[in-house]
């Protein structure tokens, strides 16, 4: 299969999937809705007497979405398939690579990310994280991360929401002038080349300010596989900034999450995309009102202008008149009060919307708490309709570990690791690059930390120890996780050591019994 790899071609490729988005009005879409959500919600509105209220219900609910599927810390367990012949343990290596993973998450700062890319997929339809190998971080590399738009990926079928399946993808980025010549003359390329790189302007990058794509060059980053090899290329609109490279991985280092699922698309449907009119309308609604109130809530004074040629309402200023003072004619005005049926409309829009979207008043604590039990019970049925993007996170969740693991075996060579398991403390070498896909095929099980909380799990201990169920001191250090312990495997295995020395000396000390003679009368 042939491959597009000059920077004309790639750019012509980016192009094409620019096309596509435009098409779907996705750049214009996920303007309106970040504008939306952090309460620019009346850009555009040429209305210069009229008052501008924000009442941003979206903000709230989306804040709420977020927090229900990020409050429970993910549990993450790696699992083997089975033994393959001529490996390591397959339970210590999943429990090496565990720990590999655990570190790798948090160097890289994942699960903070991983809270962000919740949000860009609630308000703009997609979240992704893109995964790049730093060669000098300290002391031996690391994988890190960084946060990607949708309107960033640019998959080689739009019409197709399977990162791992395409032909290629191609990330945009935007950096400064300087970060991209410095990085180009880093990877050897020709100074007369990077003389040629120049600021572009990028019309399509959501910015607060009106000055999106100033002093900032487009960086695309194209990915694609050979023989099951993924491999990668770094260009601008003319000049390549770092030349074809072989990654080693079989895995797309791309995870993304769609809030809700587009048929025929690469992207999703965001949160709020189609309850903007809803917002909108309460805000006009709400504007009115206010104007209304301005308008007729305050008396205005009446007076017979033939009669009293001003009018002062300054407390004890003298008012002249033209005739009898008795016959001066001036008195109150006050409009019509507005009808309660603007208010209640307002509610009702924001209960009614409220309610579509899943978040009613009970879920999100505006009720009193009369009965505890019930609002519980109400607090999650109202959490269920979010179930679906909750599972969503969790498959988002184990693309990414995949792709670490990917990563590791391709970068990480020999390393010094630790592991503990049935008691055993391993501490080794351990060469991630002799590893095979069949080896590191793995169970990958995502899903609430409760499920393997800690805690539970050493209270359940207790429980059981205290009630005579497990008697045995190994059984139950065994069944305590290994960081609650300093030193836990030299603990049982001095508890081994001193079980098999009393089985040695008990048939030492055993002494024959000596019948009870009868006393001598």
């Amino acid at each position: 299969m042939v491959y597009k790899k000059t920077p004309q071609e790639i750019w012509g490729e980016y192009e094409k999937a620019v096309s596509y988005k435009h098409s779907i009005n996705l750049y214009e879409q996920v303007e309106q809705n970040e504008n939306f959500f952090i309460g620019k919600q009346w850009e555009g509105v040429n209305a210069p007497d009229l008052p501008k209220p924000v009442i941003n219900i979206l903000k709230r609910v989306v804040s709420y979405f977020i927090a229900m599927i990020v409050s429970d810390d993910i549990g993450i367990q790696l699992t083997p398939y089975r033994q393959f012949d001529g490996a390591i343990n397959a339970d210590l290596q999943a429990e090496v690579l565990s720990n590999e993973v655990d570190k790798a998450i948090e160097y890289a700062d994942i699960k903070a990310k991983a809270r962000k890319v919740v949000r860009n997929a609630a308000v703009d339809g997609d979240g992704a994280l893109y995964f790049y190998w730093d060669e000098d971080a300290k002391p031996n590399g690391h994988i890190k991360c960084e946060l990607i738009d949708n309107t960033n990926i640019l998959p080689a079928n739009p019409h197709s929401d399977d990162i791992q399946e395409q032909k290629y993808i191609i990330i945009e980025q935007q950096k400064t002038l300087d970060e991209v010549r410095d990085e180009a003359k880093e990877n050897g390329i020709s100074q007369s080349e990077i003389d040629t790189i120049a600021e572009d302007k990028n019309s399509n990058i959501y910015d607060v300010s009106e000055n999106a794509g100033n002093e900032l060059v487009t960086v695309l980053i194209k990915l694609w596989r050979e023989n099951g090899v993924v491999k990668a290329i770094k260009v601008t609109r003319n000049v390549v900034i770092k030349k074809e490279w072989n990654t080693g991985y079989s895995l797309y280092p791309l995870a993304v999450m769609a809030w809700e699922r587009v048929k025929n698309s690469c992207h999703g449907q965001a949160a709020i995309t189609g309850l903007i009119p809803n917002q909108i309308s309460i805000n006009q609604l709400f504007a009115m009102a206010i104007h209304s109130v301005k308008s007729n809530a305050f008396p205005k004074i009446i007076y017979d202008a033939s009669r009293i040629p001003t009018w002062s309402n300054k407390v004890g200023q003298a008012i002249q008149v033209h005739g009898d003072p008795n016959t001066a004619i001036a008195s109150n005005f006050k409009g019509a009060d507005m009808s309660n049926q603007v208010m209640e409309l307002i509610d009702s829009i924001i209960q009614k919307t409220l309610e579509f979207m899943g978040a009613s008043d009970a879920a999100l604590g505006n009720v009193k708490p009369v009965n505890t039990s019930a609002i519980i019970a109400t607090q999650k049925a109202a959490a269920m309709p979010l179930e679906l993007q909750r599972l969503e996170y969790y498959r988002f969740t184990e693309s990414y570990i995949r792709i670490l693991l990917d990563m590791m075996r391709s970068h990480y060579g020999v390393r010094y690791v630790e592991a503990e398991i049935n008691g055993e403390l391993y501490k080794a070498d351990y060469d991630f690059s002799t590893e095979t896909a069949e080896t590191f095929n793995l169970q990958v099980d995502i899903g609430s930390s409760a499920y393997w909380n800690e805690l539970m799990q050493i209270q359940t201990q207790d429980n059981l120890f205290e009630k005579g169920i497990i008697t045995d001191a190994i059984t139950y250090l065994e069944g305590i996780p290994d960081q609650y312990i300093k030193g836990k495997a030299k603990m049982i295995a001095d508890l081994k050591n001193k079980q098999e020395a009393m089985q040695m000396q008990a048939p030492m000390q055993a002494q024959p019994v000596q019948p009870i003679q009868p006393p001598m009368l």
